[in-house]
């Protein structure tokens, strides 16, 4: 039986006619209109340049469209939107060399004035999540890249975000370490019932991540395919290996063929 995320944690996201025009007159978004359901898991992938990263700087409020909008909407019953916590998760983990695991993982509280032994609380609990429990006194130049990132995950975690955006987080590591972030990832968003925007250049991580893959085109991005995946919800790493993974994947792999990539 599987099990669905929490309901009414994540926040809905509304993109309307989103064009993104930087100086110069480079186009980067053309257009982008999409609805993302509170507490959904959504993978943005494209060619390299296609505008996946800016749109996602536009929802976190890093940059600002040249037309359009964003709205961020609460779960039905939930406090405003606006008063919900964003976090942001780069491909970089930009973690603070003088800074151990647990003070990294605390900054955003510490930033927000919360009380030394509630943020280190906060920061143990999240810490714990990411399987980083016993490396809380370790500094980022004595962990691996796969544990950094867990440590800029757990930073991101901290404030209970009710929407995440990750700009290819993973990317950089290795497939095997990717693979257990992947799956730690997907474990989280069961847990927690955040919404989740997540871009990749990968097909096979997008499919196996998310509920709904929305692929672009070359720049300006502009939509040309928004898959729900016709896959079980409760994901495992054998899934990869089964013929109806293939074919969601072929059909992502169609669509960036078809859109000029």
């Amino acid at each position: 039986m599987t099990v669905a995320p929490p309901a009414g944690s994540g926040i809905g996201v509304r993109v309307e006619q989103v064009y993104r025009t930087f100086p110069g007159g480079v186009a980067a978004v053309d257009g982008v209109d999409l609805r993302i359901a509170p507490g959904s898991f959504v993978a943005l992938v494209g060619p390299s340049g296609c505008g996946k990263s800016t749109l996602l700087r536009i929802i976190a409020g890093l940059d600002t469209a040249t037309r359009g909008r964003v709205e961020l909407s609460p779960a039905s019953g939930q406090v405003h939107a606006s008063r919900a916590p964003i976090a942001y998760v780069f491909q970089d983990a930009h973690l603070l060399p003088w800074r151990s695991v647990l003070d990294n993982a605390a900054l955003p509280l510490e930033l927000s004035g919360v009380r030394e032994r509630e943020r280190y609380a906060a920061a143990r609990e999240v810490l714990a999540q990411v399987g980083l429990g016993e490396f809380t006194s370790r500094y980022p130049a004595e962990l691996s890249g796969g544990m950094r990132m867990r440590v800029s995950l757990a930073r991101a975690l901290v404030t209970r975000p009710r929407l995440l955006l990750m700009d290819e987080p993973f990317g950089a590591l290795d497939e095997l370490t990717r693979g257990r972030l992947d799956e730690q990832l997907r474990a989280l968003w069961h847990e927690l019932g955040m919404t989740v925007l997540f871009v990749t250049h990968s097909l096979s991580e997008a499919a196996w991540l998310a509920e709904r893959v929305v692929v672009f085109s070359p720049r300006p991005g502009r939509v040309v395919l928004d898959r729900t995946l016709e896959l079980p919800h409760q994901r495992v790493p054998a899934l990869r290996l089964e013929p109806a993974f293939a074919r969601e994947v072929q059909a992502l792999s169609e669509a960036l063929e078809q859109g000029g990539a």
